[in-house]
This record gives C-alpha cells, structure tokens and sequence, in this order.
C-alpha cells in the first residue's frame, strides 16, 4: 500500500521558516515526478511546485518562487519543501504528491531534461495534508 506522510507543518510569524517533509511508503519516490500543493480556506487546491524524475527541472508559482524550494533524499526516500520567508498568503493545508502519469513530466528533448507538472492529474499518489498557520 503506498503511503505518503506530510510532516512539520504548524504555526510560525510573517517572515519565518518552516520546512515540511513527505514520507514515502511502499513506493520509491526516486522513480517519480514529486511536487507540492496547498488548499486554502473557501479556495481550489493549487499546485505550486514540482521537481522532475530525475532533478534536473524545478517549477514553482509565481506566488511562492523565490520563497520556497523543493527538494528529494532518495536515499531517505522522503522529499521536501522550505518555505524560507513565510507570509500570511502562505497560511493552507498542504498535501505532497508522486506522479508519473504520462503526457506531464515527459522527457523534453529540446532541453534534454524531464520536466514536470502542476496540473494534479499528473499526480498518482498523494499525502493527507498538513496545516501551515502564517500569522502575527
């Protein structure tokens, strides 16, 4: 049964860092594009970054790029997201996910890089969620 497991979320000041893990479980997350998402109050989940198989492409929205940073331990079999200068925006739950659905995180030839995906229906597996509270 493939698991992942979302950690170290919680509440933090306007400015300060916070970095959540994902555990896998019964699936080797060396072998998938990973990315991250969160789900605000009243708001659709919305993808905002992702790292491609073989790490060689990152993707973040513009409302974290710069702030935040993804990335795996395959030897830990865990990935991760620093968020390094958190802000009131940034307050939502927030669910890891592993993917290799075809036609999203192909192999680019031009770049000779894989790339990867935002859009969840590139996602095959996902964690439950963690809060995150950015406030004064």
């Amino acid at each position: 049964q493939v698991q992942l497991v979302e950690s170290g979320g919680g509440s933090v000041q306007p400015g300060e860092a916070l970095t959540l893990s994902c555990k896998g479980s019964g699936i080797t997350l060396g072998q998938y594009a990973v990315g991250w998402f969160r789900q605000a109050p009243g708001k659709e989940r919305e993808g905002i970054s992702c790292l491609s198989i073989k790490d060689d492409y990152t993707y973040y929205t513009d409302s974290v790029k710069g702030r935040f940073t993804i990335s795996r331990d395959n030897a830990k079999n865990t990935m991760s997201l620093q968020i390094h200068d958190s802000a009131p925006e940034d307050t939502a739950t927030y669910y890891c996910a592993a993917g290799a659905v075809a036609g999203y995180h192909d192999f680019d030839f031009r770049a000779g890089a894989f790339r990867c995906s935002i859009l969840p229906a590139g996602f095959d597996y996902w964690g439950q969620g963690i809060q995150v509270t950015v406030s004064s």
